[in-house]
């Protein structure tokens, strides 16, 4: 039988590695793209998008816990990212 612990357990940490991977595609993303498609998309510029995306997994490495306020932030942060840049490049890979 199943403790209602352990299924929350369990939650929390699939959460957190989701989460995980989608800042880490939007870093990686990041990384690869040209600082044309920053500007054609009218964002912010490359180097402020890596900052801002490292700081984002910096924080969840640390703060390992998927509800932290710093981890709510750069889960934002990276989906935001992802609508607007990635959303909007239309060159394809």
């Amino acid at each position: 039988m199943l403790e209602l612990g352990s299924l929350q357990t369990t939650l929390a940490l699939g959460l957190t590695i989701v989460l995980f991977v989608v800042k880490a595609f939007a870093l990686g993303d990041c990384f690869a793209r040209n600082g044309r498609d920053f500007d054609g998309a009218g964002t912010l510029s490359k180097n402020a998008w890596l900052l801002i995306l490292g700081i984002a997994i910096a924080a969840h490495l640390v703060w390992w816990y998927p509800l932290s306020l710093l981890n709510l932030a750069g889960t934002v942060a990276a989906l935001v990212y992802l609508a607007q840049v990635r959303g909007s490049s239309s060159s394809s890979w």
